[in-house]
């Protein structure tokens, strides 16, 4: 019995991660915006066709992972009496950073500049710390909190998080996780003030 032979570049495993760790290949040799999606496709010995399948954009390659975990604290806000606890909203945003592995968008916030990525993680960060600090903000004030006051706590916790990201990928490897990070900055927004 004979096998049929595979075709000419293709990959014998087709994934997320070798499409992720193709463009990061990329990212470092040409930058963010010299690296193109067929480019990425190339690498990986995927199709156009076939990256789109795991990504919806370059930028996607990048937060896919850490969106996927802002979705599942988003939900979890969003539940009766999710902000009635300091406790259970640090247990919410502990679950977006526990056992978050080395992933493209650690790799981008460790060789921003080599990458090319200061303006898209930027830009990238506050979209995806507001949409945080809005679900904060909407536990806090159905537990009670006035406006404000809830507003800016949500703010100061969704930055908390991201922060912590980019800290913790910063420092490289050996240096903690991101959750270590996190639990370093939540009491510190206790200490916040002018002066």
């Amino acid at each position: 019995m004979s096998i049929p032979a595979r075709g000419v570049g293709r990959p014998r495993v087709s994934s997320r991660e070798t499409i992720a760790e193709a463009a990061c290949e990329l990212f470092l040799e040409s930058g963010y915006e010299g690296t193109s999606i067929a480019g990425i496709a190339q690498r990986a010995g995927v199709s156009r066709s076939s990256f789109f399948n795991y990504f919806s954009s370059k930028s996607d390659v990048l937060w896919s992972g850490l969106d996927e975990r802002i979705d599942r604290a988003v939900a979890a806000l969003a539940e009766p009496g999710a902000g009635e606890s300091p406790a259970a909203i640090a247990a919410v945003l502990a679950a977006i950073l526990e056992g978050l592995e080395p992933d493209p968008l650690a790799l981008a916030f460790g060789n921003v500049q080599a990458m090319g990525l200061a303006d898209e993680l930027q830009r990238e960060s506050a979209l995806r710390q507001g949409r945080l600090a809005a679900a904060l903000s909407a536990a806090a004030r159905d537990a009670g909190v006035e406006r404000i006051r809830a507003d800016v706590l949500g703010a100061a916790y969704a930055v908390a998080v991201l922060s912590s990201l980019r800290v913790w990928a910063e420092g490289g490897a050996g240096h903690g996780s991101p959750l270590a990070q996190l639990q370093h900055a939540l009491p510190r927004i206790t200490d916040l003030h002018w002066g």
